[in-house]
């Protein structure tokens, strides 16, 4: 299993929508970077859920319901998406200010490539945010 987490702007989709909905096709991405981290996500990996410019913390759990597949807001046949479905709310958000505040985390790609919407997490990453979450 993979590990992965995906920004939204809570005006634009927040958690609480995404809990009521019950999944999402996760679509709209146009960075070449992003695309290919869909593209990389296989059916029941982890997505941590980030609320970016207005609360800026990781404020949930996702998983991968549906591997990659044609964005269907485009005819461009570079775009994908992936289709998420909401694990759990954490118990406790974990900032973005407390994530570069934690040494262990200087090089996570949320820190490093704070404009990706998209990004990598790795295994040793999700179990310290999981610690910081109070999981």
């Amino acid at each position: 299993m993979a590990y992965w987490l995906v920004k939204s702007e809570p005006k634009v989709y927040s958690w609480d929508r995404f809990t009521k909905e019950k999944k999402v096709t996760w679509d709209g991405v146009r960075n070449y970077a992003a695309r290919n981290n869909l593209r990389a996500m296989k059916k029941g990996d982890q997505v941590l859920f980030y609320h970016s410019n207005e609360g800026v913390e990781i404020v949930g759990i996702a998983s991968v319901m549906k591997e990659s597949y044609q964005d269907p807001t485009t005819t461009e046949t570079a775009w994908l998406v992936v289709d998420l479905k909401p694990v759990k709310k954490l118990k406790q958000p974990v900032s973005l200010q407390l994530i570069k505040q934690d040494k262990r985390l200087v090089n996570m790609d949320l820190v490093r490539l704070g404009r990706l919407s998209v990004q990598t997490v790795k295994e040793d990453e999700w179990a310290i945010i999981m610690q910081l979450a109070g999981e």
